[in-house]
């Protein structure tokens, strides 16, 4: 999302949006005078590693061995990122048993704050324990698909008759539209991450910081917050210098702007005011 004030460009975005929005206001702070980060932290680009000469790189990463961790717990289990990067998830929710309109109103309900389930916290490290303890939304179990993880947790007809931020005529549009196109467009972004592709082009960053006016707005009920420990500390303590508000909203999970459309909408309004 973008908007124009004052002849300058304030840039927002929501989940993988706000990496988007985030590099725009990182690379370019001429054109984009202004950021609004909703539901996932950023960070900071990745660092760029130096005395490597006499000190190589370790050649296992700790995305390796955090898999074969989740892998060895009691409750098997597995991250959803990774998921996302194989061949059959795409095929898994296109062409699920309950059909992709079941499967959105699961999905969405899930990670909703009407999923009384979510009670996000920090998590402490990197490590399988930890990240064992979010939703199977994020860390999975080791033999289920998306697909049939969100099947689990299927809202009654009751609450989805009452969910007023996705009533069934819209999300039959976004069913009707997957169901066209199918996951892979989106899942693509997952392979990028996971596999390191464009790492090395945005190390050329390491060490810049977002200097322009930055604020923050996630729901209270979004484990997204957290489901990379630190990162929620390092964009406003390192990456963010002009961090001016961070907002948990009540009443809203990862779907903030959906769930509580009046407040981020009131906030936004707010935050542009004062550039």
């Amino acid at each position: 999302m973008l908007w124009v004030s004052s002849r300058r460009w304030a840039t927002a975005g929501h989940d993988f949006g706000a990496s988007v929005a985030a590099w725009c206001a990182l690379v370019r702070p001429d054109v984009f005078r202004s950021l609004a980060l909703m539901s996932a932290p950023f960070a900071g680009p990745p660092a760029l590693p130096f005395d490597t000469a006499d000190n190589p790189p370790q050649q296992t990463s700790p995305e390796v061995n955090i898999h074969n961790e989740l892998a060895r717990l009691d409750r098997p289990r597995k991250h959803y990122q990774w998921y996302y990067s194989t061949r059959p998830a795409n095929t898994d929710m296109r062409d699920c048993p309950q059909g992709v309109h079941a499967f959105l109103r699961g999905y969405f309900h899930y990670k909703s704050a009407d999923w009384t389930g979510n009670k996000p916290l920090r998590l402490e490290s990197w490590t399988a324990g930890e990240l064992a303890k979010m939703p199977t939304y994020y860390i999975m179990d080791l033999h289920k698909n998306m697909a049939e993880t969100v099947a689990a947790e299927m809202p009654s007809t009751a609450q989805i008759a009452a969910c007023r931020w996705l009533p069934e005529n819209e999300l039959a549009v976004y069913a009707a539209e997957y169901e066209r196109t199918g996951f892979q467009g989106g899942l693509q972004w997952y392979r990028r991450g996971t596999g390191g592709i464009d790492t090395a082009e945005l190390q050329l960053f390491s060490g810049r910081t977002i200097d322009v006016p930055a604020m923050f707005i996630a729901g209270k009920s979004d484990w997204g917050t957290y489901q990379r420990p630190g990162n929620f500390e390092r964009m406003q303590q390192n990456a963010c210098t002009r961090m001016l508000g961070c907002h948990l909203i009540d009443g809203a999970g990862h779907w903030v702007q959906q769930e509580q459309p009046e407040r981020v909408s009131a906030l936004l309004t707010e935050f542009l005011r004062r550039q």
